[in-house]
């Protein structure tokens, strides 16, 4: 990465909606790799799993998959998968994975969230349901209706 902004590492997944970057965020094993493989099943283009480097970019969050995982992805009960990958993102928004006890509201406003210095838009999604993937894609459709 170019600037002299000195990246942050984070612990998340993230994958391209079309133009925009979704984070997927939670602790190990809520997820993340999961959702992002059904998310690119349905046509999201891989950006990093597990970890990546994040800073401020004109005003906007963009991410940066460190070589060493590049187009890597953890499939559980399968293993480390080579997968296609776009290398960095500007990221759109946030979901923070939750378990089911925590569940989802009926109906949602976004939180926030500060990374590297910026806030974006977090919502919250039990990811394990068929319909996740389609609830974090319609997320993205909401949010560019609002630019």
């Amino acid at each position: 990465m170019t600037g002299s902004q000195e990246p942050e590492l984070i612990h998340a997944t993230a994958v391209a909606i079309g133009e925009t970057g979704v984070l997927l965020l939670g602790p190990s094993g809520a997820g993340k790799s999961d959702l992002a493989l059904r998310l690119i099943d349905r046509g999201a283009t891989l950006i990093g799993d597990d970890y990546l480097h994040a800073r401020q970019v004109d005003g906007g969050l963009q991410v940066v998959v460190p070589d060493r995982i590049a187009g890597l992805i953890e499939v559980r009960g399968v293993g480390i998968m080579p997968m296609p990958h776009r290398p960095t993102a500007m990221i759109g928004l946030a979901i923070h994975l939750s378990n089911e006890a925590e569940g989802e509201e009926r109906l949602p406003n976004p939180r926030e969230t500060v990374i590297a210095g910026v806030t974006i838009p977090l919502y919250s999604l039990f990811p394990f349901p068929a319909s996740a993937p389609i609830k974090v894609e319609l997320l993205v459709s909401c949010l560019k209706e609002r630019l």
